[in-house]
This record gives structure tokens, sequence and C-alpha cells, in this order.
């Protein structure tokens, strides 16, 4: 479905467009591949790094309808990866997480139906399900706004993905925990007994790509990662490394959340089982009132979230396993050169 195609992803000097890059770049899949971004550095490194004619480089910011437009032009398919993601500069800035991730989605959505581009694929995060921080508010209303769109689209369909942490990204637990427990520092942990789902680069892929094959208008994907805890965590590390190190209990931080949840009871109640992932179709009801409010449904008392607390768990050496595929322990743990660094 992919060959002779031209893909733009927002966003795309990150992690997430590095991952998918090099996913395609090998293959005959995309005769282009498009990076929106607003980081002229990072483009200028990626196209050093890379030296691929396939790869055509925009800048521009999603804020803008007039930066992203001509993007999409010509455009078959589109990865949105583009947003603000840390949760105290969102905290501190709501607006703009606002600007960027809600408003630049619709943004998007418009520009991409405007030039009929087939395929969209937003991609949310677990901080959207029952959201207790700006960030993931954000998210939450981007989810709404890209589902609203989708309604009304004949030539593009949009769809949705949500996933969890993904494992040593950017602001994550496992470089800090690393650079930590190398240091021979304490290792400051927020509460031991916190869970989260634990994803590689790979497994976001593999469900955008999933999303792309299986989605109708609206759908929510999700896949069904491991979990843990974040002392076990910890715990892996160290054993890895060989190295002990301090566990200093430090408290949860404001807008931080015991465990993730991916899928809350809502959304679990209508959700398809597709073996390694999840499928939500959208909410299509209109605007008669009646049928939201007179309508009820019992089985939404019984029916639990799909969280981290309740996900397959991993214990200790189930982690060292997860982390162990990890480029970043490869290089730092193993000595392993010419592996591949993502971009941070």
């Amino acid at each position: 479905m992919f060959k002779d195609k031209i893909l733009l992803i927002t966003g795309g000097t990150g992690s997430f467009g590095s991952a998918v890059l090099n996913r395609f770049l090998s293959t005959e899949h995309f005769r282009e591949i498009r990076i929106f971004s607003r980081d002229e550095k990072k483009q200028d490194d990626m196209r050093n790094l890379y030296k691929n004619d396939k790869i055509k480089y925009y800048i521009g910011d999603v804020r803008e309808y007039t930066s992203i437009e001509p993007a999409t032009r010509g455009v078959d398919y589109i990865f949105h990866a583009a947003a603000l993601k840390q949760v105290p500069s969102c905290e501190f800035f709501p607006m703009e997480a606002v600007k960027t991730n809600v408003i630049g989605t619709q943004n998007l959505i418009r520009a991409a139906s405007s030039n009929r581009v087939k395929k969209v694929i937003c991609l949310s995060t677990d901080k959207a399900a029952y959201p207790i921080n700006a960030m993931g508010i954000s998210k939450a209303m981007m989810e709404k706004v890209a589902v609203a769109e989708a309604r009304n689209l004949k030539d593009t369909t949009v769809c949705l993905t949500r996933y969890g942490n993904v494992m040593a990204s950017r602001g994550s637990v496992i470089p800090l925990f690393l650079s930590q427990i190398k240091r021979g520092q304490p290792v400051t942990i927020t509460d031991p007994n916190m869970s989260r789902f634990f994803m590689s680069l790979e497994d976001a892929v593999d469900l955008v790509l999933f999303a792309f094959e299986h989605g109708n208008p609206g759908d929510l994907f999700v896949n069904k990662a491991p979990a843990g805890k974040i002392g076990d965590l910890a715990k892996a590390l160290m054993e890895l490394t060989g190295k002990k190190a301090e566990v200093r209990v430090i408290g949860t931080r404001h807008g931080e959340k015991l465990y993730e949840t991916l899928c809350t009871r809502e959304e679990m109640l209508k959700a398809e089982d597709m073996g390694e992932f999840y499928r939500v179709p959208a909410d299509n009801r209109d605007l008669n009132y009646a049928r939201y409010f007179s309508e009820g449904d019992e089985d939404i008392s019984v029916i639990d979230d799909y969280h981290s607390h309740n996900a397959e768990q991993q214990d200790v050496e189930g982690l060292k396993k997860l982390i162990s595929k990890l480029p970043l322990i490869r290089r730092e743990v193993f000595g392993e050169k010419d592996v591949l660094q993502y971009p941070s």
C-alpha cells in the first residue's frame, strides 16, 4: 500500500520520525518521505546523517495553516507526530500546548483534506485518558478534534493511535537512572510502586502501521504494551550495569499519576480486541440530546479501564529483557558500536 507513495511526517526530526525513516529508507516503500518541523538545526543534522534524496525537508509550524498546507500537496499519507510533549512546560504554558496540539492538529487535518491526502494518523498519549495535566488535556482535545473532523471528510481518513511512554525517549527515566547509576549518585524515584507501560520506538511505528491498515474514520488504536513498576525498573538497570546505587524516594510530583491509563472504561466498553491491539471506534452519535441522557449502559459500572496496574506485569527479569534491546542500553551498557542513536 506504500509503494510509490509520498509520506509526510510532522515533527519528523524527533525520535519517532527517525524510527520511521530507518524502517522504510532501505525498502522500496515510499517514493518520497517529507520531514516537516520547526527546527532547522535538527533538519540539517538529519540531512547530513542520512544523505538520502528520498527525504525532502520542510521548515514550518503546524500552528500556521499557510505553513503546513503546502507541505501536504501531493501527499498520500501523513504521520502527525508534531506536539508539545513535556508535562512541566505545558503546565506553565498551557496555551502554547493548545496552539500546537489542538489548533495545529486541526490545521493539519484541514490542509490534508483540502489536498485529498488519503490517510492521516494522529499520534496521541496515554496522558489523554483521564487527563490531570495541561499536556494530557491538550492531547485529549486533539483526539476530540481529530474525531470531529473525521466525521465530515469524504476523501481523507483520519485515525488515532495512543501509546504510553517510549523507553529511553527524551525526558524519560531510563536515561536519568542510567546516568545516576554510572555516576554513583542516588537513584531518585518518585514512588517505587508507580507503574508505567513500556514501549519501544519500533512498537510505536508498528502501532501506527496497524492503524493505517485497519483504521476507519475516527478510530483509535491502542497496543497491549507490557507494564511494570518504576522500582523494578531501577533494579533492572542496576543488575544490567553491575552497579549498586542508593534509591532515594522523592515523592510523586505535580501532574504525575500512580499508573497510566491507555483505555478508559468508557472506551473499553466498545473496544474491539484485535490480538495485540485494541480498536476503539468513534462515537458517531448526532446532536440528539435525548439519546445522550435518556439511554445508558449498565456495563459501564462493572468494566475496568486498561491501565498499567492491571496490564501484563513485567518483573525485574522481564524488564531486563525489554530494556536490553534498547539502542541506549546496547551502546552505554554493553559497549556495542555502530548502534543507531535516535535524536532526542
